[in-house]
């Protein structure tokens, strides 16, 4: 097939695709004599696969890795636990800083009850008072 038609067949854009390809994510296609990428089963197996983790927010080194043992099938999956198990700490991790983030934004909605002057609107105040701190890296854990 086509890549509109792989993208089609896997709900996505031929960008989407492209991108996947240059990542090394997604094996190059064999191409026509036309020069036109000619995709397989195999392809839209493995751009599903893909996308499926991409929607469970795996980042692109979680994927490759991922990739790589199931390129051997024979192997046990005690490696493929184990980077689950770590993808949902990070996510933990992800979560509890949300909440406090959540805690933080109704802690401030909460300083201004009225409609008032900017200058005046606690939330401004309170967003003019805050320590800032440092952004704590998102980094994927592998």
């Amino acid at each position: 097939m086509k890549i509109g038609e792989l993208a089609r067949a896997a709900h996505c854009s031929a960008e989407t695709i492209r991108f996947y390809e240059k990542a090394g994510l997604l094996p190059a296609p064999e191409r026509s004599q036309g020069n036109y990428r000619q995709y397989g089963p195999a392809h839209l197996e493995r751009l599903r696969f893909i996308r499926n983790c991409r929607s469970l927010d795996m980042a692109h080194d979680e994927i490759r890795a991922l990739l790589g043992m199931v390129d051997h099938p024979a192997r046990d999956c005690g490696a493929i636990n184990h980077l689950l198990d770590e993808h949902i700490a990070h996510v933990q991790v992800r979560l509890s800083e949300l909440q406090h983030l959540r805690r933080q934004l109704i802690g401030l909605r909460e300083q201004c009850q009225s409609e008032q002057a900017v200058d005046s609107c606690g939330i401004v105040q309170g967003l003019a008072r805050m320590e800032t701190t440092e952004k704590p890296l998102h980094a994927t854990h592998l």
